[in-house]
């Protein structure tokens, strides 16, 4: 008797292991499914049949990019723009976003001490007209993203405009600090800020002197100024196409933007738009809470409106941006014995003069 009932013991507890694994698995293969459709919804078919990275999610309203990593050095940044500008009159002028991409693509987005040779091989097959730029990316899977991606960073930053009278095609873009006056900088992209909470620093901060005119990178129109605790005395101004949102922080206490700027301006690359200065970290406006003079300027990056606030936006590491910039400096000069700073070379920008005229239109009275 004592036999048979350690036999269905033993058979119970067997039963009760077979039960639990059964469960565990069944738990296993939930879970597997439910990250697999997590999955399939971060990823999109490509025309080639495969899968593109988790950068592109399928959405409601569309696919649209939604992660950018802006690896690009100021050297690679540098070779391509002269390999455009210097072909710019040529049969086969070469896009300097394209060949960027293109080694992006090639690398996953990694450029590092053999990128310039790789951009400038790239241009010599495409100059030589062996191959096109369709043919020497048909085979790349994240091409088309990579191209996406760098035209959403640096797509107004080079084109046709007149500068003292004079019509130039080139960079159109300035550095955020006036020409003539120091600064120091560091790539502090990501670096943690506690003030109001825990978060990664989402810009590039250039320290420098109370007063240092800070420039309009890129035409735009501002879209937002005034008080926030976090940036103090800010700035945003959107690009023409909407893709860019620069962000210029921490603007001088009493006197932080140049006379006139309001939101709705339409401020033309190179323009004086403000003051550095060390206000913010407070919910009392105009207070220098920030301990060192510095401007902060963030760019952000907008394939969809629902990306411009909360927490699916894009902000990109400008430090080699800003280092590329640099060639790009614009003078300004004192305007009397005023605070104010203007600056010395006027510039037409045609994006800018299209959209002020769009906006007049659009204003005028119907009858």
């Amino acid at each position: 008797m004592r036999h048979n009932r350690g036999r269905e013991h033993g058979w119970g507890r067997a039963i009760i292991r077979i039960g639990v694994l059964l469960l565990i698995a069944l738990c296993c293969v939930c879970m597997a499914g439910e990250l697999l459709g997590r999955w399939r919804t971060s990823v999109r078919e490509d025309g080639g049949g495969g899968k593109t990275e988790q950068a592109v999610e399928v959405t409601a309203d569309g696919n649209y990019i939604k992660w950018v990593e802006f690896h690009v050095t100021k050297e690679a940044m540098a070779a391509a723009y002269d390999l455009d500008v210097d072909s710019y009159r040529d049969e086969i002028h070469l896009n300097w976003i394209e060949l960027l991409a293109y080694v992006g693509a090639k690398t996953g987005g990694k450029f590092d001490k053999n990128s310039v040779r790789k951009i400038e091989e790239a241009a010599e097959t495409l100059k030589s007209g062996e191959h096109t730029m369709e043919e020497l990316t048909k085979d790349m899977e994240y091409y088309d993203y990579y191209l996406e991606a760098y035209t959403a960073v640096l797509g107004g930053m080079m084109g046709e405009f007149t500068l003292d009278g004079r019509h130039v095609y080139g960079l159109k873009a300035f550095s955020p600090i006036a020409k003539g006056f120091d600064y120091s900088h560091y790539d502090d992209f990501g670096s943690s800020r506690s003030y109001g909470y825990a978060r990664p620093h989402l810009g590039h901060d250039m320290m420098g002197q109370i007063g240092t005119p800070i420039i309009a990178i890129e035409s735009g129109y501002v879209e937002a100024l005034g008080w926030n605790q976090y940036g103090g005395w800010r700035i945003g101004i959107r690009s023409f196409d909407g893709k860019r949102y620069y962000y210029y922080a921490h603007l001088r206490q009493n006197y932080p933007y140049a006379e006139g700027l309001e939101e709705g301006s339409v401020v033309t690359a190179g323009d004086v738009i403000g003051y550095m200065g060390h206000t913010g970290y407070s919910t009392t406006e105009n207070v220098n809470n920030i301990k060192t003079v510095h401007l902060h300027w963030g760019l952000q990056l907008i394939f969809d409106e629902s990306q411009k606030e909360g927490n699916n936006e894009i902000w990109v590491d400008c430090y080699e941006l800003t280092k590329f910039l640099y060639k790009n400096r614009c003078e300004v000069e004192k305007v009397g014995d005023s605070r104010e700073w203007r600056r010395v070379t006027p510039m037409t920008d045609p994006a800018a003069e299209e959209y002020r005229k769009k906006t007049e239109t659009a204003a005028m009275p119907r009858y």
